[in-house]
C-alpha cells in the first residue's frame, strides 16, 4: 500500500465517563486491526488513561516521558500483541489532565514521523469539553460520541455535539450508542437525538451502527483483553466488527494535506484562533 493513503484520523469522545468511551476506542482498533488495517491508538485520555490496561499492554513509558522531554514518541510507543501500536497515556497526573493547547500542539507534530504508514489513527479523548479535548477533536477527520440510552449521558452528548458544531463549526460527527439492549434501541437513540441536533442545531449528526450490552465486555476486561479476544462470538464482538467494517467503507474525506498532517494543520490553525 502506498504511503500517500491519507490516513483516517478518528476521534472518539464522550460527553460524560463511564460510557464505554475507552472500550469502544480499543475493541475498533483491534476490530480494524483483525481486518488487515494498519492501526494506532492515541489515549489522549491523558488524566485517567487506562487503553494499555484494556489491551494487556505494558508500556514501561508513557505520554508524561515524552512532554517532559525524556523519551520520544517513537520510544514510548508499544505494540500490542492485538498488533496495534500504542501510544500509551500517563494517569492520575493532573497536569495532563489539564493539558495545555500549546502541549496538545507538540504532541501531534510528533506524530508525523511516526504515522506514514497508518490506515487509521484512533484518537481517544478524555470526556467532557475541555480545551484540550477540544483541540484533539478538531483537528481529526472524524468525531465518534459514544453514548448511553440514559438522560445525563443523552443530555452530555448533545452538549459536546452543540459545542463541536456550533463554536468549532465541525461537522463528520457519528453517535455510536453503546451497551444497549438492541440494535432497534440503538437505532431509536440516534433519532431522537439526531431529531434535536436538527432542530436547534439545524443540522443532523451521522450514524453508523450500535453496541449491544454485552457481560462479556467486562469480563474481558477484567482479563485485560479485548472482546474481539476473548469472547470473538458474542454479539458485542460482532458489532465492533461491524463498526470497524463500516468506519473503513467511508469516503475519503479531503483534507488540507491528508492524513496526519490534516491532523497537524487543523491543531495549528485552532492555535491561531
Amino acid at each position: 500500500m502506498s504511503k500517500s493513503k491519507q490516513t483516517q484520523v478518528i476521534g472518539v469522545a464522550s460527553g460524560k465517563g463511564g460510557v464505554g468511551k475507552t472500550t469502544v476506542s480499543v475493541n475498533l482498533a483491534v476490530a480494524l486491526s483483525q481486518m488487515g488495517q494498519r492501526v494506532m491508538l492515541f489515549d489522549a485520555d491523558l488524566g485517567l488513561a487506562n487503553a494499555q490496561i484494556a489491551l494487556g499492554a505494558r508500556a514501561e513509558y508513557n505520554l508524561s516521558h515524552f512532554l517532559s522531554g525524556q523519551k520520544t514518541l517513537q520510544e514510548i510507543m508499544v505494540k500490542t500483541r492485538q498488533g496495534v501500536l500504542l501510544v500509551p497515556g500517563a494517569s492520575g497526573l493532573q497536569e495532563l489532565a489539564a493539558l495545555s493547547n500549546l502541549q496538545a500542539a507538540g504532541i501531534v507534530q510528533a506524530f508525523e514521523s511516526l504515522t506514514q504508514d497508518l490506515d487509521v489513527l484512533v484518537v481517544d479523548v478524555a470526556a467532557g469539553i475541555s480545551p484540550s479535548v477540544l483541540t484533539f477533536l478538531a483537528a481529526c477527520q472524524r468525531r465518534f460520541i459514544v453514548v448511553q440510552d440514559d438522560p445525563s449521558s443523552i443530555a452530555d452528548a448533545y452538549g459536546t455535539i452543540k459545542v463541536m458544531s456550533q463554536e468549532l463549526k465541525l461537522d463528520e460527527i457519528y453517535l455510536v450508542p453503546n451497551a444497549v439492549r438492541t440494535q432497534t434501541q440503538g437505532w431509536r437513540l440516534y433519532q431522537r437525538l439526531n431529531d434535536v441536533c436538527v432542530r436547534f442545531l439545524g443540522h443532523s449528526i451521522q450514524y453508523l451502527t450500535a453496541i449491544e450490552e454485552d457481560e462479556m465486555v467486562l469480563a474481558a476486561l477484567k482479563k485485560y483483553q479485548s472482546v474481539l479476544e476473548l469472547a470473538p462470538g458474542t454479539a458485542a464482538a460482532r458489532d465492533f466488527r461491524r463498526l470497524a467494517e463500516l468506519t473503513t467503507e467511508l469516503r475519503p474525506l479531503q483534507g488540507p494535506s491528508g492524513g496526519i498532517q490534516f491532523f497537524m494543520q487543523r491543531l495549528m490553525q485552532g492555535q491561531a484562533r
